[in-house]
Protein backbone atom coordinates (compact mmCIF):
# COMPACT_ATOMS: atom_id res chain seq x y z
CA UNK A 1 0.00 0.00 0.00
CA UNK A 2 3.05 2.44 -0.18
CA UNK A 3 1.11 3.77 -3.59
CA UNK A 4 -1.26 5.58 -1.20
CA UNK A 5 1.72 7.46 0.88
CA UNK A 6 1.21 10.36 -1.37
CA UNK A 7 -1.00 13.13 -0.03
CA UNK A 8 -0.14 16.41 -1.29
CA UNK A 9 -3.03 18.38 -1.79
CA UNK A 10 -5.12 19.86 -5.01
CA UNK A 11 -3.11 22.88 -4.59
CA UNK A 12 0.24 21.27 -5.35
CA UNK A 13 -0.64 18.57 -7.80
CA UNK A 14 3.26 18.23 -8.71
CA UNK A 15 4.11 14.89 -6.36
CA UNK A 16 1.15 13.23 -8.10
CA UNK A 17 2.96 14.40 -11.78
CA UNK A 18 5.68 12.92 -10.38
CA UNK A 19 3.68 9.35 -9.52
CA UNK A 20 4.94 6.09 -10.91
CA UNK A 21 2.49 4.46 -13.68
CA UNK A 22 2.39 1.55 -11.68
CA UNK A 23 1.14 3.48 -8.35
CA UNK A 24 -1.26 5.29 -10.52
CA UNK A 25 -3.27 2.60 -11.83
CA UNK A 26 -3.77 1.15 -8.78
CA UNK A 27 -5.19 4.21 -7.39
CA UNK A 28 -7.48 4.44 -10.17
CA UNK A 29 -8.04 0.13 -9.35
CA UNK A 30 -9.62 0.78 -6.02
CA UNK A 31 -11.47 3.84 -7.20
CA UNK A 32 -13.42 1.59 -9.86
CA UNK A 33 -13.30 -1.16 -8.16
CA UNK A 34 -15.31 0.98 -4.83
CA UNK A 35 -18.28 2.20 -8.05
CA UNK A 36 -18.35 -0.77 -9.53
CA UNK A 37 -18.47 -3.09 -6.54
CA UNK A 38 -21.12 -0.97 -5.19
CA UNK A 39 -23.56 -0.70 -8.40
CA UNK A 40 -23.42 -4.65 -8.53
CA UNK A 41 -24.62 -5.27 -5.31
CA UNK A 42 -28.59 -5.28 -5.88
CA UNK A 43 -30.06 -2.37 -4.84
CA UNK A 44 -31.82 -2.83 -1.15
CA UNK A 45 -36.07 -2.52 -1.04
CA UNK A 46 -37.37 0.36 -1.68
CA UNK A 47 -34.61 1.90 -3.28
CA UNK A 48 -34.71 2.51 -7.51
CA UNK A 49 -31.54 1.02 -9.37
CA UNK A 50 -30.89 4.97 -10.95
CA UNK A 51 -30.36 6.10 -6.85
CA UNK A 52 -28.32 3.21 -6.02
CA UNK A 53 -25.73 4.32 -9.04
CA UNK A 54 -25.72 7.37 -7.99
CA UNK A 55 -24.48 6.04 -4.80
CA UNK A 56 -22.03 4.31 -6.90
CA UNK A 57 -20.55 7.07 -8.19
CA UNK A 58 -20.77 9.61 -5.52
CA UNK A 59 -18.60 6.64 -3.26
CA UNK A 60 -15.80 5.89 -5.78
CA UNK A 61 -15.85 10.28 -6.32
CA UNK A 62 -15.14 10.16 -2.40
CA UNK A 63 -12.86 7.41 -2.67
CA UNK A 64 -10.87 9.07 -5.81
CA UNK A 65 -10.19 12.25 -3.47
CA UNK A 66 -8.79 10.19 -0.82
CA UNK A 67 -6.64 8.23 -2.94
CA UNK A 68 -5.98 10.90 -5.34
CA UNK A 69 -4.49 9.30 -8.84
CA UNK A 70 -5.19 12.80 -10.41
CA UNK A 71 -6.06 15.96 -8.19
CA UNK A 72 -9.10 16.29 -6.47
CA UNK A 73 -10.85 18.61 -9.11
CA UNK A 74 -10.51 16.68 -11.73
CA UNK A 75 -11.81 13.31 -9.65
CA UNK A 76 -14.82 15.09 -8.84
CA UNK A 77 -15.23 17.05 -12.37
CA UNK A 78 -15.22 13.27 -13.86
CA UNK A 79 -17.67 11.90 -10.85
CA UNK A 80 -20.25 14.81 -12.88
CA UNK A 81 -19.81 13.43 -16.08
CA UNK A 82 -20.26 9.65 -14.66
CA UNK A 83 -23.33 11.14 -13.33
CA UNK A 84 -24.69 12.73 -16.63
CA UNK A 85 -23.47 9.52 -18.85
CA UNK A 86 -25.02 7.26 -16.39
CA UNK A 87 -28.18 8.86 -16.31
CA UNK A 88 -28.50 8.60 -12.35
CA UNK A 89 -29.47 12.78 -11.66
CA UNK A 90 -32.89 13.35 -11.41
CA UNK A 91 -34.81 15.18 -14.53
CA UNK A 92 -36.99 14.43 -17.06
CA UNK A 93 -35.35 14.24 -19.87
CA UNK A 94 -31.49 14.50 -21.07
CA UNK A 95 -31.25 18.40 -20.80
CA UNK A 96 -32.96 18.34 -17.23
CA UNK A 97 -30.84 15.46 -15.84
CA UNK A 98 -27.67 17.64 -16.99
CA UNK A 99 -28.84 20.57 -15.54
CA UNK A 100 -29.61 18.73 -12.41
CA UNK A 101 -25.87 17.52 -12.85
CA UNK A 102 -24.61 20.68 -13.12
CA UNK A 103 -26.79 22.72 -10.60
CA UNK A 104 -24.00 22.86 -7.61
CA UNK A 105 -22.27 25.37 -9.81
CA UNK A 106 -25.21 27.94 -9.45
CA UNK A 107 -25.19 27.07 -6.08
CA UNK A 108 -24.57 30.34 -3.96
CA UNK A 109 -22.45 29.18 -1.49
CA UNK A 110 -20.05 27.57 -4.10
CA UNK A 111 -19.80 30.84 -5.69
CA UNK A 112 -19.83 32.89 -2.14
CA UNK A 113 -16.60 30.30 -1.52
CA UNK A 114 -14.82 31.41 -4.94
CA UNK A 115 -15.26 34.79 -3.69
CA UNK A 116 -13.95 34.67 -0.72
CA UNK A 117 -10.67 33.29 -2.05
CA UNK A 118 -10.76 36.93 -4.12
CA UNK A 119 -11.06 39.08 -1.51
CA UNK A 120 -8.30 37.22 0.49
CA UNK A 121 -6.57 38.42 -2.60
CA UNK A 122 -7.33 41.68 -2.66
CA UNK A 123 -6.11 41.56 0.89
CA UNK A 124 -2.81 40.14 0.26
CA UNK A 125 -2.12 42.38 -3.01
CA UNK A 126 -3.16 46.03 -1.47
CA UNK A 127 -1.01 45.24 1.70
CA UNK A 128 -4.34 45.75 3.67
CA UNK A 129 -4.07 42.13 5.04
CA UNK A 130 -0.71 42.30 6.02
CA UNK A 131 -1.50 45.73 7.76
CA UNK A 132 -4.61 43.95 9.78
CA UNK A 133 -2.11 41.07 10.48
CA UNK A 134 0.95 43.39 12.13
CA UNK A 135 -1.96 44.80 14.04
CA UNK A 136 -2.93 41.78 15.30
CA UNK A 137 0.76 40.46 15.90
CA UNK A 138 1.50 43.84 17.67
CA UNK A 139 -1.38 42.71 20.48
CA UNK A 140 -1.48 39.21 20.77
CA UNK A 141 1.67 37.65 19.09
CA UNK A 142 3.65 36.48 21.48
CA UNK A 143 2.67 33.02 21.08
CA UNK A 144 1.33 31.10 17.65
CA UNK A 145 -1.37 29.92 20.20
CA UNK A 146 -2.67 33.19 20.99
CA UNK A 147 -2.81 34.32 17.55
CA UNK A 148 -5.24 31.48 17.25
CA UNK A 149 -7.21 32.55 20.25
CA UNK A 150 -7.63 36.33 19.25
CA UNK A 151 -9.35 34.93 15.61
CA UNK A 152 -11.28 32.37 17.53
CA UNK A 153 -12.56 34.36 19.96
CA UNK A 154 -13.61 36.91 16.82
CA UNK A 155 -15.19 33.62 15.44
CA UNK A 156 -17.31 33.53 18.61
CA UNK A 157 -18.53 37.04 18.68
CA UNK A 158 -19.85 36.83 15.07
CA UNK A 159 -21.33 33.60 15.47
CA UNK A 160 -23.57 35.21 17.66
CA UNK A 161 -25.06 37.10 15.00
CA UNK A 162 -24.40 35.92 11.96
CA UNK A 163 -26.15 33.25 10.90
CA UNK A 164 -23.13 31.47 8.28
CA UNK A 165 -19.97 29.71 8.79
CA UNK A 166 -18.92 30.47 5.71
CA UNK A 167 -19.64 34.70 5.34
CA UNK A 168 -17.56 35.05 9.29
CA UNK A 169 -15.05 32.31 8.52
CA UNK A 170 -14.62 32.10 5.21
CA UNK A 171 -14.82 35.64 4.07
CA UNK A 172 -13.53 37.42 7.40
CA UNK A 173 -11.65 35.31 9.73
CA UNK A 174 -9.31 33.46 6.40
CA UNK A 175 -7.74 36.64 4.76
CA UNK A 176 -6.77 37.70 7.97
CA UNK A 177 -5.24 34.61 9.19
CA UNK A 178 -3.56 33.73 5.91
CA UNK A 179 -2.53 37.28 6.01
CA UNK A 180 -0.43 36.40 10.02
CA UNK A 181 0.92 33.22 7.93
CA UNK A 182 2.52 35.41 5.21
CA UNK A 183 3.10 37.70 8.14
CA UNK A 184 5.69 35.25 9.61
CA UNK A 185 6.71 34.04 6.02
CA UNK A 186 4.85 30.78 6.35
CA UNK A 187 3.40 30.12 2.72
CA UNK A 188 2.34 26.39 1.32
CA UNK A 189 4.99 24.10 1.18
CA UNK A 190 8.30 24.41 2.71
CA UNK A 191 7.61 26.75 5.23
CA UNK A 192 3.99 25.67 5.91
CA UNK A 193 4.79 23.72 8.83
CA UNK A 194 6.35 27.29 10.37
CA UNK A 195 2.85 28.44 11.18
CA UNK A 196 0.16 28.34 8.40
CA UNK A 197 0.31 24.08 9.07
CA UNK A 198 -0.74 24.75 12.54
CA UNK A 199 -3.07 27.92 12.31
CA UNK A 200 -5.20 26.47 9.17
CA UNK A 201 -6.90 23.45 10.57
CA UNK A 202 -6.90 25.32 14.21
CA UNK A 203 -8.96 27.40 13.02
CA UNK A 204 -11.51 25.17 11.08
CA UNK A 205 -12.24 22.57 14.07
CA UNK A 206 -12.74 25.40 16.21
CA UNK A 207 -15.30 26.96 13.47
CA UNK A 208 -17.30 23.38 13.92
CA UNK A 209 -17.56 24.31 17.62
CA UNK A 210 -18.57 27.33 17.30
CA UNK A 211 -21.49 26.31 15.20
CA UNK A 212 -22.43 24.03 17.46
CA UNK A 213 -22.80 26.71 20.31
CA UNK A 214 -25.10 28.87 18.61
CA UNK A 215 -28.42 28.80 16.70
CA UNK A 216 -26.94 31.27 14.47
CA UNK A 217 -23.57 29.05 14.43
CA UNK A 218 -24.44 28.34 10.71
CA UNK A 219 -27.19 28.22 8.72
CA UNK A 220 -28.91 24.88 8.38
CA UNK A 221 -28.99 25.44 12.83
CA UNK A 222 -32.89 26.84 12.35
CA UNK A 223 -33.63 24.04 10.46
CA UNK A 224 -32.41 21.32 12.75
CA UNK A 225 -34.16 23.31 15.55
CA UNK A 226 -37.56 23.44 13.00
CA UNK A 227 -37.00 19.83 12.76
CA UNK A 228 -36.80 19.04 16.80
CA UNK A 229 -39.53 20.84 17.43
CA UNK A 230 -41.93 19.26 14.87
CA UNK A 231 -40.71 15.54 16.40
CA UNK A 232 -40.27 16.35 19.96
CA UNK A 233 -42.37 18.98 20.45
CA UNK A 234 -39.42 20.95 22.40
CA UNK A 235 -38.63 24.59 21.60
CA UNK A 236 -34.99 24.84 20.86
CA UNK A 237 -34.73 28.97 20.21
CA UNK A 238 -31.67 31.06 20.80
CA UNK A 239 -31.47 31.27 24.22
CA UNK A 240 -32.62 27.57 24.69
CA UNK A 241 -29.71 26.55 21.87
CA UNK A 242 -26.71 28.79 23.93
CA UNK A 243 -27.47 27.95 27.58
CA UNK A 244 -27.39 24.44 26.71
CA UNK A 245 -24.30 24.70 23.93
CA UNK A 246 -22.15 27.25 26.27
CA UNK A 247 -20.77 24.83 29.38
CA UNK A 248 -19.55 22.11 26.18
CA UNK A 249 -18.79 25.04 23.91
CA UNK A 250 -16.38 26.43 25.64
CA UNK A 251 -14.47 23.63 27.60
CA UNK A 252 -14.16 21.64 24.11
CA UNK A 253 -12.49 25.70 22.73
CA UNK A 254 -10.53 25.16 25.48
CA UNK A 255 -9.33 21.77 25.09
CA UNK A 256 -9.01 21.28 20.94
CA UNK A 257 -6.72 23.91 20.30
CA UNK A 258 -4.31 23.25 22.74
CA UNK A 259 -4.45 19.21 21.54
CA UNK A 260 -4.16 20.61 17.84
CA UNK A 261 -0.80 22.16 19.67
CA UNK A 262 0.11 19.13 20.93
CA UNK A 263 -0.02 16.55 18.33
CA UNK A 264 0.71 19.55 15.17
CA UNK A 265 2.52 21.91 16.63
CA UNK A 266 4.06 25.13 14.76
CA UNK A 267 7.75 25.38 14.20
CA UNK A 268 7.08 29.59 15.41
CA UNK A 269 6.18 28.85 18.50
CA UNK A 270 7.65 32.36 20.89
CA UNK A 271 7.58 35.64 19.52
CA UNK A 272 8.61 37.77 22.53
CA UNK A 273 9.99 39.93 19.78
CA UNK A 274 6.49 40.40 17.65
CA UNK A 275 5.64 43.64 19.35
CA UNK A 276 8.63 45.28 18.38
CA UNK A 277 8.62 43.91 14.57
CA UNK A 278 5.10 44.81 14.18
CA UNK A 279 5.90 48.31 14.66
CA UNK A 280 8.49 48.25 12.91
CA UNK A 281 6.95 46.44 10.22
CA UNK A 282 3.92 49.32 10.14
CA UNK A 283 6.27 52.03 9.88
CA UNK A 284 8.08 50.64 7.02
CA UNK A 285 4.53 50.59 5.07
CA UNK A 286 3.82 54.04 5.94
CA UNK A 287 0.13 55.55 5.57
CA UNK A 288 -2.55 53.70 3.91
CA UNK A 289 -2.79 54.48 0.16
CA UNK A 290 -5.83 54.62 -2.35
CA UNK A 291 -6.00 50.73 -2.99
CA UNK A 292 -5.64 49.75 0.96
CA UNK A 293 -8.62 52.23 1.50
CA UNK A 294 -10.60 50.75 -1.16
CA UNK A 295 -10.16 47.61 0.15
CA UNK A 296 -11.03 48.30 3.57
CA UNK A 297 -14.38 50.24 2.63
CA UNK A 298 -15.05 47.01 0.49
CA UNK A 299 -14.40 44.99 3.49
CA UNK A 300 -16.35 46.58 5.97
CA UNK A 301 -18.91 47.18 3.80
CA UNK A 302 -19.48 43.22 3.14
CA UNK A 303 -18.96 42.42 6.62
CA UNK A 304 -21.78 44.82 7.76
CA UNK A 305 -24.37 43.66 5.00
CA UNK A 306 -23.52 40.00 5.90
CA UNK A 307 -24.20 41.02 9.89
CA UNK A 308 -27.49 43.08 8.78
CA UNK A 309 -28.43 40.52 6.26
CA UNK A 310 -32.19 40.44 8.24
CA UNK A 311 -32.87 43.81 7.40
CA UNK A 312 -31.92 43.82 3.47
CA UNK A 313 -31.93 39.88 2.31
CA UNK A 314 -29.41 40.57 -0.24
CA UNK A 315 -27.78 37.02 -0.18
CA UNK A 316 -24.36 36.84 1.13
CA UNK A 317 -22.80 35.44 -2.30
CA UNK A 318 -24.57 38.69 -3.44
CA UNK A 319 -22.56 40.32 -1.14
CA UNK A 320 -19.67 38.77 -1.71
CA UNK A 321 -19.71 39.31 -5.41
CA UNK A 322 -20.59 42.93 -4.83
CA UNK A 323 -17.35 43.06 -2.85
CA UNK A 324 -15.63 41.53 -5.78
CA UNK A 325 -17.11 43.67 -8.33
CA UNK A 326 -16.18 47.33 -6.69
CA UNK A 327 -12.61 46.08 -6.50
CA UNK A 328 -12.33 45.29 -10.13
CA UNK A 329 -14.14 48.52 -10.82
CA UNK A 330 -11.66 50.57 -8.78
CA UNK A 331 -8.99 48.53 -10.69
CA UNK A 332 -7.47 47.06 -7.28
CA UNK A 333 -7.98 44.11 -8.96
CA UNK A 334 -7.45 42.97 -12.71
CA UNK A 335 -9.70 40.34 -14.56
CA UNK A 336 -6.36 38.69 -14.95
CA UNK A 337 -5.53 38.18 -12.16
CA UNK A 338 -8.64 36.56 -10.76
CA UNK A 339 -8.27 33.69 -13.35
CA UNK A 340 -4.83 33.29 -12.45
CA UNK A 341 -6.34 32.03 -8.95
CA UNK A 342 -5.83 28.56 -9.64
CA UNK A 343 -6.51 27.42 -6.23
CA UNK A 344 -9.56 29.22 -6.17
CA UNK A 345 -11.11 27.67 -9.09
CA UNK A 346 -9.90 24.10 -8.13
CA UNK A 347 -12.04 24.51 -5.28
CA UNK A 348 -14.88 25.48 -6.67
CA UNK A 349 -14.92 22.76 -9.27
CA UNK A 350 -14.49 20.25 -6.77
CA UNK A 351 -16.50 21.78 -3.80
CA UNK A 352 -19.47 22.28 -6.56
CA UNK A 353 -19.70 18.74 -7.80
CA UNK A 354 -19.78 17.15 -4.47
CA UNK A 355 -22.06 19.69 -3.09
CA UNK A 356 -25.08 18.41 -5.86
CA UNK A 357 -24.40 14.68 -6.10
CA UNK A 358 -24.79 15.15 -2.05
CA UNK A 359 -27.86 16.75 -2.30
CA UNK A 360 -28.80 14.27 -5.41
CA UNK A 361 -28.06 11.37 -2.87
CA UNK A 362 -30.42 12.70 -0.23
CA UNK A 363 -32.89 13.69 -2.19
CA UNK A 364 -33.01 9.78 -3.43
CA UNK A 365 -33.88 8.90 -0.11
CA UNK A 366 -30.92 6.35 0.30
CA UNK A 367 -29.47 7.85 3.71
CA UNK A 368 -33.14 7.76 5.12
CA UNK A 369 -32.70 4.70 4.90
CA UNK A 370 -30.04 3.91 6.16
CA UNK A 371 -30.37 5.87 8.97
CA UNK A 372 -33.82 3.82 9.19
CA UNK A 373 -32.12 0.58 8.92
CA UNK A 374 -29.82 1.27 12.24
CA UNK A 375 -32.80 0.99 14.08
CA UNK A 376 -32.72 -2.90 14.12
CA UNK A 377 -28.81 -2.70 15.73
CA UNK A 378 -29.98 -1.99 18.98
CA UNK A 379 -32.61 -3.81 19.57
CA UNK A 380 -33.06 -4.33 23.38
CA UNK A 381 -29.90 -2.72 24.37
CA UNK A 382 -29.54 -0.56 27.53
CA UNK A 383 -31.05 2.83 26.50
CA UNK A 384 -27.17 4.83 27.21
CA UNK A 385 -25.55 1.73 24.84
CA UNK A 386 -27.99 2.07 22.18
CA UNK A 387 -27.46 6.27 22.30
CA UNK A 388 -23.92 5.88 22.21
CA UNK A 389 -23.81 3.61 18.92
CA UNK A 390 -26.50 5.78 17.07
CA UNK A 391 -24.90 8.96 18.07
CA UNK A 392 -21.44 7.42 17.19
CA UNK A 393 -23.46 6.43 13.50
CA UNK A 394 -24.70 9.30 12.61
CA UNK A 395 -21.57 11.55 13.23
CA UNK A 396 -19.27 9.19 10.98
CA UNK A 397 -22.05 9.35 8.42
CA UNK A 398 -20.81 12.88 7.79
CA UNK A 399 -17.80 11.79 5.60
CA UNK A 400 -20.33 11.09 2.98
CA UNK A 401 -21.93 14.23 2.72
CA UNK A 402 -20.57 17.97 1.99
CA UNK A 403 -22.50 20.18 3.64
CA UNK A 404 -24.04 20.28 7.02
CA UNK A 405 -27.66 20.79 5.77
CA UNK A 406 -27.18 17.64 3.26
CA UNK A 407 -26.59 15.80 6.56
CA UNK A 408 -29.22 16.67 8.73
CA UNK A 409 -31.89 17.08 5.80
CA UNK A 410 -31.21 13.05 5.38
CA UNK A 411 -30.24 11.98 8.52
CA UNK A 412 -31.38 13.61 11.71
CA UNK A 413 -35.35 13.60 11.78
CA UNK A 414 -35.03 9.40 11.57
CA UNK A 415 -32.16 9.07 13.96
CA UNK A 416 -34.08 11.33 16.89
CA UNK A 417 -37.05 8.98 16.52
CA UNK A 418 -34.35 6.01 16.79
CA UNK A 419 -32.77 7.56 19.54
CA UNK A 420 -35.86 8.47 21.38
CA UNK A 421 -37.02 4.74 20.59
CA UNK A 422 -34.10 3.46 22.18
CA UNK A 423 -35.19 5.26 25.15
CA UNK A 424 -33.22 8.72 25.54
CA UNK A 425 -34.62 11.33 27.14
CA UNK A 426 -35.88 13.63 24.37
CA UNK A 427 -33.84 16.54 25.24
CA UNK A 428 -30.89 15.08 25.29
CA UNK A 429 -31.51 13.38 21.69
CA UNK A 430 -32.13 16.38 20.36
CA UNK A 431 -29.19 18.33 21.96
CA UNK A 432 -26.78 15.85 21.03
CA UNK A 433 -27.48 15.26 17.16
CA UNK A 434 -27.57 18.88 16.69
CA UNK A 435 -23.99 18.75 18.37
CA UNK A 436 -22.87 16.08 16.15
CA UNK A 437 -24.28 17.56 12.96
CA UNK A 438 -22.29 20.44 13.51
CA UNK A 439 -19.26 19.01 15.30
CA UNK A 440 -19.22 16.28 12.67
CA UNK A 441 -18.49 18.97 9.95
CA UNK A 442 -14.77 18.60 10.72
CA UNK A 443 -13.95 15.68 9.93
CA UNK A 444 -13.17 16.30 6.26
CA UNK A 445 -12.17 18.89 3.75
CA UNK A 446 -15.22 19.22 2.62
CA UNK A 447 -17.85 19.07 5.52
CA UNK A 448 -19.07 22.40 5.75
CA UNK A 449 -17.98 25.39 2.93
CA UNK A 450 -15.46 26.90 4.97
CA UNK A 451 -13.51 23.68 4.62
CA UNK A 452 -12.47 23.85 1.38
CA UNK A 453 -11.60 27.66 1.73
CA UNK A 454 -8.96 26.89 4.49
CA UNK A 455 -7.91 23.35 2.96
CA UNK A 456 -7.63 25.15 -0.34
CA UNK A 457 -5.14 27.49 0.71
CA UNK A 458 -2.51 24.32 0.54
CA UNK A 459 -0.84 24.52 3.89
CA UNK A 460 -2.16 20.93 4.58
CA UNK A 461 -1.59 17.92 2.77
CA UNK A 462 -5.14 16.00 2.26
CA UNK A 463 -4.30 13.12 4.46
CA UNK A 464 -3.27 15.23 7.41
CA UNK A 465 -5.81 17.05 7.05
CA UNK A 466 -8.22 13.94 8.14
CA UNK A 467 -5.92 12.99 10.59
CA UNK A 468 -6.42 16.02 12.30
CA UNK A 469 -9.85 16.21 11.83
CA UNK A 470 -10.49 12.55 13.50
CA UNK A 471 -8.26 14.11 16.43
CA UNK A 472 -10.33 16.74 17.09
CA UNK A 473 -14.05 16.14 16.76
CA UNK A 474 -13.70 12.65 18.84
CA UNK A 475 -12.42 14.71 22.40
CA UNK A 476 -15.54 17.51 20.75
CA UNK A 477 -18.25 15.08 21.08
CA UNK A 478 -17.07 13.48 24.02
CA UNK A 479 -17.25 16.56 25.60
CA UNK A 480 -20.73 17.37 24.07
CA UNK A 481 -21.65 13.75 25.84
CA UNK A 482 -20.15 14.00 28.84
CA UNK A 483 -19.92 17.56 30.73
CA UNK A 484 -22.49 18.70 28.07
CA UNK A 485 -24.74 15.73 29.24
CA UNK A 486 -24.27 16.39 32.80
CA UNK A 487 -24.93 20.15 32.22
CA UNK A 488 -28.28 19.54 30.95
CA UNK A 489 -28.99 17.41 34.11
CA UNK A 490 -27.78 20.53 36.01
CA UNK A 491 -30.50 22.20 34.08
CA UNK A 492 -33.35 20.06 34.37
CA UNK A 493 -33.87 19.20 30.96
CA UNK A 494 -33.50 15.20 32.03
Amino acid sequence: MHALDDDSTSADPSSLNALQPGHRLLRWGIVVACGVGIALIPAPEGVSQQSWNLLAIFAATIVGSIVRPISSGAIVLIGVVATIIAGVMPGKDEAARVASALKGYADPIVWLVLAAFFISSGMVKTGLGRRIALLFIRALGRRSIGLGYSLIATDMLLASVIPSNTARSGGIIFPIARSVCHAYDSHPGPTAGRLGAFLMPLLYQCDVIICAMFLTGQASNALIAKFAKGETGLELGYAQWLLAAIVPGIVALLVVPFLLYRINPPQVKETPDAATFADGELKKMGKMGRSEWIMLAVFLLIGTLWMTKEFHSIHYSAVALLGIAVLLLARVLEWEELMAEREAWDVFIWYGGLVRMAEALSESGITRKFAEATATLTGGWEPWAALLLLVAIYFYAHYAFASITAHATAMYIPFIVVVMAAGAPPWIAVLLLAAASNLSAGLTHYGTTPAPIYFGAGYVTQRKWWQLGFAATAPALIIWGTIGVLWWKLLGLW
